[in-house]
């Protein structure tokens, strides 16, 4: 089993998390700044999906409140179909409304700076989009094996 990649995507700044390689619990794995550069990027993705064995990637999937797809989801999507054809890899959207909120519940009292707090976030965003989709994954198992 490989392990599952989790991004808060963002215009710049990407918050990264990882799986374990059972796929049980959710680490942060730090953040990525896209450059200008997109063979740096392609590079940077291709050389994570080859190091750390990955085998499916999560993308939050920012949803307005109403469940609505603004262009935030637009963007979005224009980067998870690059994503899939540089890396070979299915990528998975997952409802990420509220994850920045509970990313920021999470940190309070953190002490940083600013850039530290926001790094922080982003990574924590990515830890909760994937933790949810563990669950689902998990729940979604023992249901099949229960019905067998």
């Amino acid at each position: 089993m490989g392990r599952i990649l989790a991004i808060d995507y963002g215009d710049r700044h990407l918050g990264l998390a990882l799986s374990d390689p059972l796929q049980i619990t959710a680490q942060p794995f730090g953040t990525y700044t896209l450059q200008d550069d997109e063979a740096k990027n392609r590079a940077f993705f291709q050389k994570l999906v080859e190091e750390k064995k990955i085998e499916e990637i999560v993308v939050g999937w920012p949803l307005r409140m109403d469940g609505s797809e603004g262009r935030r989801a637009d963007v979005t999507r224009e980067f998870s179909l690059w994503l899939e054809k540089v890396t070979g890899k299915k990528v998975i959207f997952w409802d990420e409304r509220l994850t920045t909120q509970q990313a920021q519940r999470k940190m309070a009292g953190f002490k940083g700076s600013p850039k530290q707090k926001k790094q922080r976030e982003d990574q924590l965003a990515a830890v909760i989009i994937l933790e949810a989709y563990l669950d689902k994954k998990r729940h979604h198992a023992e249901h099949t094996q229960e019905n067998n």
